[in-house]
């Protein structure tokens, strides 16, 4: 993408970027997307994240085979390193358990953003709220842990699966309180101005609704106007 689509994407809320993907008829509504209730934003206030996958796979049951500490596996960095900017950094934890130990603290939010990573998506767990909180660096995991365990990396660059969506190296990723989702690159520069299109539309509705004029006649002629699925993504918030 150019930086001026991008720029318009990320100021898009996931919600409505839902709504445009669908409408373009980009993929199957059931797929592309993990909400809310399996991944919680710890800080449900910042603005949407977007960036491009490093995809990696952790374990904090049993120690690294190499390296003394969970942030210093530097062929991890280097991977991140290698993937466009801005990153975010999605991690599935592997235990039978999810979550037991915390990958990601207040070091690890540091190194990232030193490499220019927006974000940090997991299944499992994160630590160090508070003192990464004023950094205003995304967080989307299960939960928060106390300890990091022997939490690792025990491999990167591979597809991985985060709440039933599938991520692979360089995907797009958004995401905000609602939940994060994969934007399909082929259509992402069209998603702003189909936005912006339902953004129109919705505020039609809107103004009818308020319209001493308003009828349930005059609100079925509005949908009428609407093309394709129109009226079920104004309905659902867009």
């Amino acid at each position: 993408m150019n930086r001026s689509d991008f720029e318009r994407l990320q100021n898009l809320g996931t919600c409505l970027v839902s709504n445009a993907i669908e409408r373009l008829n980009a993929r199957p509504r059931n797929e592309g997307s993990v909400n809310g209730s399996v991944l919680h934003a710890l800080f449900p206030k910042l603005p949407a994240m977007l960036g491009y996958a490093a995809t990696g796979r952790m374990r904090s049951s049993t120690s690294p085979v190499s390296g003394r500490a969970y942030h210093e596996n530097m062929h991890w960095w280097r991977y991140v390193a290698s993937v466009p900017e801005p990153r975010v950094m999605v991690v599935q934890d592997m235990e039978h358990m999810p979550g037991i130990g915390a990958l990601v603290g207040e070091l690890h939010v540091v190194i990232g953003s030193a490499l220019q990573c927006v974000g940090y998506v997991t299944n499992g767990s994160v630590r160090d709220v508070d003192a990464i909180e004023p950094l205003a660096f995304p967080l989307f995991a299960r939960g928060v842990a106390v300890s990091h365990m022997y939490a690792h990396i025990s491999e990167f660059g591979h597809p991985i699966e985060i709440g039933g969506l599938k991520i692979s190296s360089g995907d797009l990723i958004h995401g905000d309180r609602h939940g994060v989702q994969s934007i399909p690159v082929a259509i992402a520069s069209e998603i702003p101005s189909m936005a912006a299109q339902i953004l129109r539309e919705e505020e039609q509705l809107k103004r009818l609704c308020r319209s001493p004029r308003f009828s349930l006649d005059r609100l079925e002629r509005q949908f009428d106007q609407l093309p394709g699925d129109g009226i079920e993504a104004l309905l659902d918030g867009g």
